[in-house]
């Protein structure tokens, strides 16, 4: 015979089954369109810049399972103004399946691992038109005789999440949709040692590189709704 602890106990446990199957994403979405890729939909020239494809960026690595599946494609570049000899660099990392937490590659993370110090980390807007901005964060990263300024966010799914907090929540939504969002990591760098002129020049580049995306791509790096508010803003 059944005891009535033990019913309690099995009742519980179905139960909690339950809500564990209800909360499995089943449905894989995806901002980056089937067939394309991030490489193709953003630009290598436009306005004053042009790029050239590089290797050895300070880059999330990709050659175990746990980065493939984070991973599928990166993107490397720097780019370089014609007019003022200015260059940046250009690291975009995007998973079509992101499952695992972003926060094992967020650059703050990554650089020590590569023999930097962070000596700044704070949290910033970049305006990239009128009442349209993307929440990102700002990193100084120091090594001998040489200190990289550094712009990045990521994206999971339509979240632009801030630190792993805010991230864990943000994929805990994803999955009470049901959903398996992608997600993608941007990071701008300059190398200076006066970081407050190579964050404005940062500041000032992402603007033109993500407007100079295609308006049905842009949702790719920034989210559907900020690639619809900037469509409809003014410049």
């Amino acid at each position: 015979m059944i005891g009535r602890r033990d019913l309690i106990i099995g009742t519980a446990c179905i139960a909690g089954a339950g809500v564990a199957y209800a909360l499995q994403p089943r449905r894989h979405v995806s901002l980056l369109e089937r067939g394309r890729t991030v490489e193709e939909i953003v630009p290598r020239a436009f306005a004053s810049w042009k790029s050239q494809d590089v290797t050895d960026l300070v880059a999330p690595k990709i050659e175990d399972s746990l980065a493939s599946r984070l991973y599928g494609e990166t993107v490397g570049r720097v780019y370089r103004n014609g007019e003022t000899g200015e260059e940046i660099m250009m690291l975009l990392a995007h998973g079509d399946t992101q499952s695992e937490d972003l926060q094992l590659h967020r650059p703050e993370i990554c650089y020590p691992a590569f023999g930097f110090s962070i000596s700044h980390n704070a949290v910033t807007d970049v305006g990239i038109a009128a009442n349209v901005a993307i929440p990102s964060r700002r990193l100084v990263a120091d090594a001998p005789d040489r200190r990289e300024n550094i712009v990045y966010w990521s994206r999971l799914g339509e979240f632009l999440p801030l630190d792993r907090r805010q991230q864990q929540l943000d994929r805990l939504k994803t999955a009470m949709k049901g959903d398996i969002a992608d997600g993608m990591l941007a990071r701008f760098s300059m190398l200076a040692v006066d970081s407050t002129t190579a964050v404005a020049s940062l500041e000032r580049f992402i603007p033109l590189l993500v407007r100079a995306v295609a308006p049905d791509q842009r949702g790719v790096l920034i989210g559907s709704q900020r690639a619809a508010a900037l469509a409809g803003a003014r410049i």
